[in-house]
């Protein structure tokens, strides 16, 4: 069994390398690098989301042919996990084992926080830290945030630009969908999950605010090896 895992924006698959030590063995951790970060530094940028899920069904798609598999994503990564489900299916690929959707609500749910792409990079990076994921030493090391500025701008960009397209068919696997209880995101638009699932649709709500998956690793792995197995 395979586990693709999709990082939240600005993030590299570094984020989920704690859980290679921790997970069952039978599970394949395949943590997702995007452009522009890690091991894909100097690529260049994705033009819009499309670009970037094009991008992740090309690295992905020979290691689904003959293997079983499930899906992660946090925050973008959920937006993300969620089209590539139906760019595998476009291209009459194997469908997931399951897909787990966390810190992101429904995709069709409208979205009502202010874009911030587009704001100069001190007032951008400032909102960025208030979003809680971003140490406020990134800001303060000019070297580093020199660094971090662009790639984050760009994940914004296209996650605020993105628009969503009515699917003509739901999501042929179980979904589970996470969140954080300090998180902002409202039950309903969690529970807007339900519509885009044919099969069963599970909510699990953990302690911590929108990157919860940081302080709970532990929980987050049971419940994936409970869920798979």
């Amino acid at each position: 069994m395979k586990l693709f895992c999709l990082p939240y924006a600005g993030g590299s698959r570094a984020i989920y390398y704690k859980w290679k030590n921790e997970i069952d063995s039978n599970i394949q951790l395949e943590p997702i690098e995007l452009k522009g970060r890690g091991t894909r530094y100097g690529e260049g940028w994705y033009s819009n989301f499309e670009d970037a899920v094009n991008d992740i069904y090309l690295n992905m798609e020979q290691k689904i042919v003959d293997d079983e598999y499930a899906i992660f994503g946090h925050s973008m990564g959920s937006l993300l996990a969620f089209e590539l489900y139906y760019k595998i299916i476009e291209n009459g690929g194997r469908i997931p084992k399951h897909i787990f959707f966390s810190g992101y609500k429904a995709p069709h749910c409208p979205r009502t926080k202010k874009q911030i792409h587009n704001l100069p990079n001190d007032e951008f990076m400032s909102e960025v830290v208030k979003l809680g994921g971003t140490p406020i030493e990134v800001v303060q090391n000019d070297e580093l945030c020199k660094l971090v500025t662009p790639i984050l701008k760009n994940d914004f960009r296209i996650l605020e630009l993105y628009k969503y397209n009515k699917k003509s068919t739901p999501i042929k696997c179980d979904i589970t969908i996470l969140n954080g209880n300090k998180d902002t995101i409202t039950f309903e638009d969690l529970n807007g999950w339900k519509m885009h699932s044919a099969k069963n649709t599970r909510i699990f709500t953990f302690d911590g605010n929108h990157f919860f998956i940081n302080d709970n690793t532990d929980e987050i792995i049971n419940l994936i090896e409970n869920t798979l197995f």
